[in-house]
């Protein structure tokens, strides 16, 4: 099989897709080499807030710039842990640089950053991220579990997460409605 990167890149769910994690799913993925890939869902909402997060984990807030902002669903693995998605880059204590621009942190300091003076303040925060093991992403996309397109900023961090799945859409000029359940090979 061809080799692809599919980093800095959206997933969006295929109609048949049954798996119920990623059901109408949007994925942004972080990394994508020979030993797999990972990303996380960026319109999935779970029933708390990150003000209530925050509070969870006893990290007082100085600023209110992110209480309502909802946290997401990431993924299935590590669902116990929050994931960041954030511009810019910044130096935080465990940072997985996507580009120049984004980055995807896992380390505490950048919740203490947010609650204390609200930056980054381009971030979608999730429990959880999606992974796949070395040959498993490119195996689903030949099933045509999913489409793919370059992703861009503005959908993860300008539109609220209810718009995304849609937005990226939009970038390959498809509806999902029109979407067949199932597709062929020639």
């Amino acid at each position: 099989m061809q080799s692809i990167n599919l980093t800095d890149h959206f997933l969006i769910a295929m109609p048949a897709m049954a798996d119920p994690y990623f059901a109408k799913g949007l994925v942004y993925i972080a990394e994508h080499n020979d030993q797999g890939a990972l990303g996380v869902i960026v319109n999935r909402p779970i029933d708390m807030s990150l003000g209530t997060l925050l509070d969870k984990i006893d990290l007082p807030q100085e600023t209110e710039d992110f209480n309502k902002q909802p946290v997401l669903f990431g993924g299935p693995v590590q669902t116990d842990r929050g994931f960041v998605l954030h511009r810019p880059v910044g130096e935080w204590q465990s940072t997985l640089a996507v580009n120049a621009e984004i980055g995807l942190t896992s380390s505490r300091d950048i919740l203490q950053a947010m609650a204390r003076n609200g930056k980054p303040q381009d971030a979608v925060v999730t429990l959880g991220y999606a992974g796949w093991s070395a040959g498993q992403l490119e195996r689903e996309l030949a099933n045509n579990a999913w489409l793919t397109v370059p992703a861009e900023p503005r959908i993860l961090f300008d539109l609220p997460y209810e718009e995304r799945l849609a937005s990226a859409m939009d970038l390959l000029g498809v509806n999902l409605i029109n979407l067949a359940d199932g597709a062929g090979h020639a």
